[in-house]
């Protein structure tokens, strides 16, 4: 058995170091076209290529790292079954505000979980439709020893989440999202990982569950390969950077002991992920503890999402400034953090760079098939990336079609919404949270 999960290990090593390998040599190519094509180059235009060039060959070495490491954490996660002599009892806070419309369809899948000892918490946070009655009637039904009700006056999410954490009973805290739908294996696969004293949170896996447009589709795509991605690359590590909020499994002691949710930003999964992180627990991934999730159907709507994601991030990366300038006592975490800012801030503006910069060459130099070579080896990255994730995760390879897509539209979308978000969180322009107004896909 060890021996062919070896050499399915190196054989798709192969397939990658191939890869990595015509990218490079695609890179050779572009280089002797530009300086072959321009004459004479000014100094601006000579350093910004050498720039992009190395820029491009750390996106090889970046997505090439990711899959590998993605990989040797699909290989060490133990699928033996799992018959504890005793399971902690796990309490699930569901925060709800306005969630009427789909609190029934987030609670009821809880009500048949594979697990023996838990039990939910709904938090209604001051909401102004019929939530608090909608989910009080729910408690009727199932019994108040298995779902219990809290209201209180609108606080935000974050307080609505220490709410739930001081109410539980459980040594075990599931914390997910009022439009969200749990998998009925997901508490029994994110707990078996607290055998490990050491094991402080593991987040989960968040799936996209109406897709139903281009966008949608996209989304869905973006949640395996962009998100999942990394977040079992990640894992190799025992460092989860974000916790995502639909699906998150947390000791109730290390809450306790780090503050619970701060409401100072935008992102507080982040932000709690990091402080858990720099205390010294590890983070763990569980592909299978699955969350599915309703993501936006409109432009618009995407957008005020992203951007309040990313200048969460942002803001989460700031309350821990210091650390970014003490290495010690932990070089690890000090460099997930500078990871973290390079995959939020450096990555954006330097695409954002690229596109603005060879739109511009193009413009006066007549460079068009030089852009064609730029998204043409970004699009081979992401189509590798596709085929690993899809694959990895067995979801719908239909989806694979949409990486065609993703670096040219997707990712070019995502990156200017993260340039707006950085230049107006530096400049300090005010914003509000911004919720998504929900379709009740789920």
């Amino acid at each position: 058995m060890i021996g062919e999960i070896s050499q399915r290990f190196y054989r798709v090593f192969f397939v990658l170091m191939c890869v990595a390998s015509g990218i490079g040599l695609l890179t050779l190519i572009y280089f002797n076209f530009w300086f072959n094509r321009l004459a004479a180059v000014t100094f601006l235009v000579d350093f910004s290529t050498f720039l992009l060039v190395g820029f491009l060959l750390l996106l090889v070495i970046r997505y090439t790292l990711l899959i590998v490491f993605a990989f040797l954490q699909h290989l060490e996660r133990s699928h033996e079954p799992w018959h504890p002599a005793e399971y902690p009892l796990v309490t699930v806070i569901v925060p709800a505000y306005n969630e009427g419309i789909l609190i029934a369809a987030a609670v009821e899948p809880l009500m048949a979980m594979d697990y023996p000892r838990y039990e939910v918490l709904v938090i209604d946070d001051g909401s102004s439709d019929d939530t608090f009655e909608r989910a009080l009637e729910l408690s009727r039904i199932y019994g108040q020893e298995r779902l219990r009700v809290i209201t209180q006056p609108n606080g935000g999410k974050a307080v609505a989440l220490n709410t739930g954490i001081a109410a539980a009973r459980g040594e075990l805290i599931l914390c997910m999202d009022g439009d969200s739908v749990l998998e009925p294996q997901t508490i029994r696969e994110a707990v078996k990982h607290f055998a490990d004293p050491g094991v402080g949170a593991v987040g989960g896996n968040v799936k996209v569950i109406n897709r139903v447009n281009h966008l949608t589709r996209l989304q869905a795509l973006e949640y395996i390969e962009g998100l999942s991605l990394v977040r079992t690359a990640h894992a190799f590590f025992r460092r989860v950077a974000v916790i995502p909020g639909p699906i998150g499994i947390f000791r109730k002691s290390v809450l306790e002991e780090v503050g619970g949710y701060q409401p100072g930003t935008f992102a507080e999964d982040c932000e709690l992920t990091l402080r858990i992180m720099l205390a010294g627990w590890k983070i763990k991934y569980e592909p299978n503890s699955i969350a599915w999730t309703e993501a936006p159907e409109a432009l618009e709507a995407l957008f005020k999402q992203r951007y309040r994601w990313a200048r969460g991030i942002l803001q989460s990366l700031i309350t821990h400034k210091a650390r970014l300038l003490t290495p010690f006592p932990d070089p690890a975490d000090w460099a997930f953090l500078w990871l973290m800012v390079f995959e939020t801030m450096i990555w954006p503006f330097m695409n954002v760079f690229a596109l603005l910069f060879f739109i511009n060459v193009a413009f006066w130099a007549g460079l068009s098939n030089l852009i064609v070579l730029w998204w043409a080896q970004l699009t081979v990255l992401s189509v590798v990336a596709a085929l690993f994730c899809v694959a990895m995760e067995q979801e719908d390879m239909r989806l694979t079609v949409y990486s065609v897509f993703y670096t040219v539209f997707w990712v070019t979308f995502m990156d200017f919404t993260k340039f707006f978000a950085t230049m107006d969180e530096v400049f300090g322009v005010q914003m509000s949270w911004r919720k998504v107004e929900r379709l009740g896909r789920i």
